[in-house]
């Protein structure tokens, strides 16, 4: 079809821009916004100021995203009176905190939802339209948003939602509060979602969660709790987070509950084969997910994101090790080098005992990669709490390093901390010294790797040049190369790398090593 065609085809159709701040779940819920609109005949638009329709989905971890979004509602103030027909919402964890301030501070927003309300996004927009002006905030979710349809823009990997919400208390932390409590999804409706997208051509996924190696911990505690050791086949029902569906073969889904064919049916549904027919302890089954979904055929590369360092167990280092799909990288917070500070965020371990487990990875995944995320400037942090986070920092070797300075949310605990809030200037001394130490071993990581040969599965063009192509290696690592021939995004491919960079790494295109398996998506031009 050629493209004047196509814009022909689109003509009088609404267009939707969806504008995404914060993580990755943000990110995943955005997919699932976009894949509801398109589900509502809406297109997709080339700007933010072309849309007939425009969706920011907030992040409220960090006061900068605050700011960001008021400044854009800002502009969009001037773009609603210019286009009175133009519909601006407001979604995710800023909208689920504040919704009251979002209104007050911007009451040309039409629709403002939570992180809870994803799946009623279309029925908002539509109700706005009639009556106006529309707030719905829910406490908890109706759905997984995987349950939703979706609109990835890379049609070679996907994010998968395998837990909501979080039952930790750090003290930093607004989660809990936007997100809830912790429910994971039934192991057996995880599996099946990414078989779909492996035939679907997706090679690379990422489980997402707040707390990915707690996950199924509900689950096992649930089954123990209703099942006991020897539960029969009398119609006891489990409980299982509404949305999610039973795949054929695995039992017809109940309303309240999933109905029992037989105690094992169930069980594996639950909580997977491992857990089913082994021992029925009450525990998190991250370790049994991730062998799992790295034996599904079709997927290349599993990633996860984020995990809690007390968390981590050894079942799920052994599956690092064991199971080949699941990719060399481990992402695990610190947050702080010092016991008195991790101790004043509620983090659950010491300095000692993230060293010990970050030991424990490596000694078992042969070239693992490790990043993290640090908070400088906590309440009551002192220099000596500072020099103990260099130093940790240092002696861990971080490939990377995600690193902010400390910012009080309303609603934490550490906000009341007023009394021992560090001054900005000796915050933003302490940083940089950090990011002295992060980069200097970033730049060492990456110098070792030069004059090896890396398989990188292609992103695509670089944003600076597009006469040269970005991948990524199984350690996460960006490498930049020209390539000799077209390679479409998704490729696998072979690179010597040949130079080194802080942040990134350069090479030499070897050979494809597996083409990309997905089907091209043709764009549609929006009016």
């Amino acid at each position: 079809m050629a493209a004047g065609e196509r814009a022909g085809e689109n003509e009088g159709r609404r267009s939707y821009f969806v504008r995404t701040y914060g993580c990755q779940m943000n990110e995943h819920d955005s997919e699932r916004i976009a894949g509801l609109l398109e589900a509502d005949d809406l297109v997709a638009a080339p700007t933010m100021a072309d849309a007939d329709v425009i969706v920011l989905n907030t992040c409220c971890i960090r006061e900068n995203a605050d700011n960001k979004l008021y400044g854009q509602l800002g502009h969009l103030k001037r773009l609603k009176e210019e286009r009175p027909e133009v519909q601006i919402a407001v979604a995710g964890c800023l909208a689920q905190k504040d919704q009251d301030l979002v209104r007050q501070r911007a009451p040309h927003v039409d629709v403002v939802f939570g992180t809870h309300n994803v799946a009623r996004a279309v029925d908002l927009l539509s109700e706005a339209r009639v009556s106006g002006p529309v707030t719905e905030i829910l406490a908890e979710s109706d759905e997984f948003p995987s349950a939703l349809p979706v609109r990835r823009d890379a049609q070679h990997a996907a994010w998968v939602t395998i837990q909501i919400g979080c039952d930790n208390s750090c003290a930093f932390c607004i989660v809990p509060s936007v997100r809830g409590r912790e429910i994971s999804r039934p192991f057996g409706e995880l599996i099946e979602e990414v078989r779909r997208l492996a035939a679907d051509g997706v090679s690379e996924v990422t489980l997402l969660g707040q707390n990915v190696n707690s996950y199924g911990r509900d689950l096992t505690l649930a089954l123990r709790r209703t099942n006991g050791a020897s539960a029969t086949s009398s119609g006891t029902t489990v409980p299982r987070p509404p949305g999610s569906a039973a795949p054929a073969g695995m039992g017809a889904p109940h309303h309240a509950g999933r109905t029992l064919g037989s105690d094992a049916v169930d069980s594996r549904w639950q909580a997977g084969s491992r857990w089913a027919d082994g021992r029925r302890t009450a525990r998190p089954l991250f370790g049994d997910l991730l062998r799992a979904v790295g034996a599904v055929d079709g997927i290349e590369r599993v990633r996860f994101t984020s995990p809690h360092p007390k968390d981590l167990r050894a079942d799920v280092i052994a599956a690092m090790a064991e199971t080949h799909a699941v990719c060399e990288h481990l992402h695990l917070p610190l947050q702080s080098g010092s016991d008195e500070v991790l101790r004043a965020m509620h983090r659950g371990y010491t300095a000692q005992r993230y060293l010990e487990r970050l030991e424990a990875a490596r000694a078992a995944v042969d070239d693992l990669a490790v990043s993290t995320d640090i908070i400088v400037g906590f309440p009551g942090e002192s220099e000596r709490d500072f020099a103990d986070t260099l130093e940790l920092a240092a002696a861990a070797q971080f490939d990377s390093a995600f690193t902010f300075v400390f910012s009080p949310r309303p609603g934490t605990e550490a906000a009341e901390l007023v009394d021992g809030f560090v001054a900005p200037d000796v915050a933003a001394g302490r940083m940089e010294r950090l990011r002295t130490v992060i980069e200097r071993s970033a730049r060492l990581g990456n110098e070792s790797r030069v004059g090896r040969v890396e398989e990188v599965l292609v992103e695509g063009p670089s944003k600076r040049d597009p006469g040269t192509l970005t991948g990524r290696t199984r350690q996460n690592r960006l490498v930049h190369f020209a390539a000799v021939e077209p390679l479409r995004t998704g490729t696998y491919a072979r690179v010597q790398v040949t130079e080194a960079a802080t942040f990134h790494l350069s090479g030499e295109f070897i050979e494809v090593t597996a083409p990309a398996r997905h089907r091209t998506r043709i764009p549609v031009a929006a009016r």
